[in-house]
């Protein structure tokens, strides 16, 4: 299948639609605040990621379109629509069960702990197949075999048959994949679906998952703190920061003309990207403290470009392109013109080399 252009995914329709979402947890009688009022609109058959450090609130703001928030945790304001429905408003077990999987479904991180050791690996997939395809025994085995040759277990009949501990990492977390789309979803969110993998298998998963999207028709939203892992697969990435989506744009837009200092900082971090001989940059100060009140930018603190202003007031949306937008105080007009560090200036450089045009 092409690639489609990020013009074609913006113009297709908005599959789920989160505006001003407030996520709060309630810790040893504090209240945090994880999700301070974001907003994301996910277009049928897009690959989004969603990147930032650990602790930005990535995780949680996925989780909560599954119902999958811990006990103490509640979505306190905002919206979360799907198909003319506000899941924000979901309450109980039976309202999730029907979204859960069916509907939405998730890989997480570790494929070590996400599998039954006590059941063969064909019958969790042939479980999810039972449960929200409706089909029983010999057809739901024989469309788990098929599911199981489709992420790229060879010799599926027999290994139907195993266990979880005679598989690999690289091949658990196939299987991991497989009973999330035996649940046949519209939405696959995958949560850091490559960390415990080494490199190689790594790069695998990832065009595995790009051929299941084409063939299960999927919108795929990745979660990961590496920007590097998700280059060659993602048509949006948002970039989060302190519980709140701070860029986003096009995958090309944000590697090679990002204008949030956060997403300066977090490309100029990547091992891939760093010099010979030079100490790889690592970004000064720590995230702010969610129990507490956030003025103005939540990245000021730790921001070396930081205005007067950024202390004050939160910045709104400014829009760079249609397809990109960033809540940064320097992209107001009235802003004193600064510059990107050298290798974003760099990456720029060859962006405009490439015959693509940057709106100044």
């Amino acid at each position: 299948m092409a690639q489609k252009t990020i013009e074609e995914i913006m113009n297709s329709e908005i599959i789920l639609s989160v505006e001003d979402l407030v996520i709060k947890f309630n810790l040893r009688g504090q209240e945090l605040t994880a999700i301070r009022g974001a907003s994301l609109d996910l277009h049928k058959g897009e690959s989004l990621a969603i990147v930032g450090e650990s602790g930005s609130g990535k995780s949680v703001f996925n989780k909560s379109f599954m119902g999958l928030l811990d006990g103490n945790g509640r979505i306190e304001s905002g919206s979360i629509m799907y198909k003319g429905k506000d899941l924000a408003k979901y309450k109980t077990e039976d309202e999730w069960i029907k979204i859960r999987g069916k509907e939405i479904a998730m890989v997480f991180q570790d494929p070590m702990t996400s599998l039954n050791p006590l059941k063969t690996v064909g019958k969790q997939v042939q479980e999810s197949i039972e449960l929200h395809q409706n089909l029983k025994g010999e057809e739901a085995k024989k469309l788990a075999i098929e599911i199981l040759n489709d992420v790229g277990i060879s010799d599926p009949e027999r290994r139907y048959k195993q266990y979880p501990h005679e598989f690999s990492g690289g091949m658990r977390q196939r299987v991991v994949i497989a009973i999330a789309v035996a649940c046949n979803p519209n939405i696959l969110i995958c949560d850091e679906p490559t960390t415990a993998l080494d490199v190689t298998i790594q790069a695998q998963i990832l065009q595995l998952l790009k051929n299941l999207q084409d063939k299960y028709d999927l919108t795929i939203i990745y979660i990961t703190h590496d920007l590097g892992v998700v280059a060659n697969v993602a048509d949006r990435i948002a970039v989060m920061y302190a519980g709140d989506i701070i860029e986003l744009g096009s995958s090309e837009e944000v590697f090679f003309d990002p204008k949030h200092p956060y997403t300066w900082a977090l490309l100029s971090s990547l091992p891939q990207l760093g010099v010979k001989g030079e100490a790889l940059y690592s970004i000064k100060g720590t995230p702010p403290n969610l129990f507490k009140e956030i003025k103005g930018d939540a990245f000021a603190p730790r921001n070396p470009h930081a205005l007067k202003i950024d202390f004050a007031e939160r910045p709104p949306y400014f829009e760079v392109t249609p397809t990109h937008k960033a809540r940064t105080w320097l992209l107001d007009p009235r802003s004193p013109k600064v510059e990107p560090p050298p290798l974003i200036k760099k990456m720029q450089d060859m962006y405009v080399k490439r015959g693509d045009i940057i709106e100044e």
